[in-house]
């Protein structure tokens, strides 16, 4: 006698439609013909967050949450960003003996306010973004689900505009996915530069982490970078140049969790040349992409770091408008183990779009992590934005808070010729979807303006879908002007995974096996 029983079957599914993982193995299978290929179906659940937005006084930051049509999750669900806690008070440090009963009260009712539970953001629908705006100079990090229908392709942005201060700048982020392990290439330890790392726990319990420093000689001397807590649901920046006494100019920040797991980016102010966030590089692989160079750029830096124990050796190309081709000077670049590389491209794109693609040379298999920092404009007009190494677009991606003007969207093919699919969404206060298509040519760069929303009000989101062809990386460039400089900020576009992988039980009902 044998039988499968189906809920076991049902359970299976289930779990892997929010997990994003499930195996299923029925006794007695051995020998027996394989299940069917795997289906893809839309995820149920997923989690992002999104950091502290800034400290500076004149700040102003909007948030966007968006989910594309298509591809739901089934039931109605809810998508919904909230204040991460306040850290714990510590109940045996000295009271403040001069503070007066109102003053606490006041503080009390603020810190209350700020974690009170409600919703910052709220999404209603799939296909059009909802936004919300803040002004506080203590704006919490905030902590998001989104369930059912919501789920599949949820996408989040923070976009904060400083016009004046140390932290100017057009600071743009993608709300990410909570995981165990992060790598930064492009942060600093140098004088000039204040770079944080911020730690956002997303769940009921503390997590403990551990942060790495490599610079140009290797690890980064540390005696307080180990056993960082992050109480349950809370948010934890740590200035970077505190966690050691050696100063770097490039250094690779390595974020591990011990238990529990975290969000992790960084944000980067420079004096004279502003600040953004430096989202993590795609994980260590032996060929990595960087797209969106601005056609302006009048300098690019190029920071990679091998975490294995062997070297590693990679050809430099930019992937331009109209071909592949080796920088001058830069065609290679040699990264020894468990230290930061660095090379100075200059203005590598020469007036035209470009991406970098990092590949092995000289028979190398070392995987790399990598990351551009970008620099627009000369003297007290520049302005400073990074670019991460970034999975492909794969079946979808999507980039919200995009504006009528001031919005440039990167395709790169670094291998066959691409066709992709670009939905400009209805906008955040009305306006219809439009729907245009473009074929990538293997081993160049298309930059286009998007074709905004018919009758645009409010902002609205970009989804890049490959319909065929190669794989296709892609990058949105926001500019905003502001006193007369054009302050911008890039973010990829890594596919969204708004499906996963269930496995096709065999359909054998019987019950009896005579």
């Amino acid at each position: 006698m044998k039988s499968t029983p189906l809920s076991l079957i049902a359970g299976t599914v289930a779990l892997a439609a929010v997990t994003g993982f499930a195996a299923l193995t029925a006794p007695g299978d051995a020998g027996e013909p394989e299940a069917k290929a795997a289906a893809r179906l839309p995820v149920e659940r997923t989690s992002l967050l999104c950091p502290a937005p800034s400290t500076s006084d004149v700040a102003e930051t909007t948030y966007t949450s968006f989910t594309p049509a298509g591809k739901s999750g089934g039931e109605a669900g809810a998508a919904e960003l909230e204040p991460a806690e306040a850290l714990p008070v510590d109940e045996d440090a000295p009271a403040d003996e001069d503070a007066t009963s109102d003053e606490e009260k006041e503080k009390d009712a603020d810190k209350e306010k700020a974690t009170d539970g409600k919703p910052v953001i709220s999404l209603k629908d799939p296909g059009k973004p909802s936004t919300a705006d803040t002004d506080k100079a203590d704006a919490p990090a905030l902590i998001g689900t989104a369930t059912g229908k919501l789920a599949p392709g949820w996408a989040a942005q923070q976009t904060t505009t400083a016009a004046a201060g140390g932290a100017r700048g057009l600071l743009g982020v993608s709300c990410s996915a909570p995981d165990t392990d992060f790598w930064f290439p492009g942060a600093s330890t140098a004088a000039a530069r204040q770079d944080y790392v911020h730690l956002t726990n997303p769940d009921d319990t503390a997590a403990v982490a551990d942060i790495e420093l490599y610079g140009a000689e290797g690890a980064l001397k540390s005696d307080v970078a180990e056993g960082i807590t992050v109480p349950a649901r809370s948010s934890v920046p740590m200035l970077i140049s505190t966690l050691t006494g050696e100063e770097a100019e490039n250094v690779t920040v390595h974020v591990t969790t011990r238990s529990g797991r975290v969000g992790a980016v960084v944000s980067a102010a420079e004096d004279e040349v502003g600040s953004d966030w430096l989202s993590a590089s795609a994980d260590p692989a032996q060929t990595l992409v960087m797209p969106g160079i601005p056609a302006d750029a009048t300098s690019v830096r190029l920071v990679a770091f091998a975490p294995g124990e062997d070297d590693a050796d990679v050809k430099v190309q930019l992937m331009g408008k109209n071909a592949t081709f080796a920088p001058a000077g830069n065609d290679t670049l040699h990264i020894k183990s468990q230290m930061t590389a660095s090379v100075d491209l200059k203005d590598v794109t020469r007036g035209e779009p470009g991406s970098i693609r990092l590949s092995p040379a000289d028979g190398s298999s070392t995987p790399v992590v990598a990351a551009l920092r970008v620099v627009r404009g000369t003297g007290d007009e520049q302005e400073v934005a990074f670019i991460p190494a970034t999975a492909a677009v794969g079946d979808r991606a999507s980039v919200a808070d995009n504006r009528a003007k001031g919005s440039v969207l990167s395709l790169t093919a670094p291998g066959a010729t691409a066709k992709v699919k670009v939905t400009a969404s209805a906008g955040s206060e009305g306006g219809e979807p439009t729907v245009k298509t473009y074929t990538v040519k293997g081993g160049t760069t298309l930059e286009v303006t998007p074709e905004a929303p018919s009758g645009l009000k409010g902002s609205y989101a970009l989804t890049v879908e490959t319909e065929s062809g190669g794989p296709v990386h892609a990058a949105r460039t926001l500019t905003l002007t502001e006193g007369g400089i054009d302050m911008f900020t890039v973010q990829t576009l890594p596919d969204d995974g708004g499906t996963v992988e269930v496995p096709q039980a065999r359909q054998d009902l019987s019950v009896l096996d005579d």
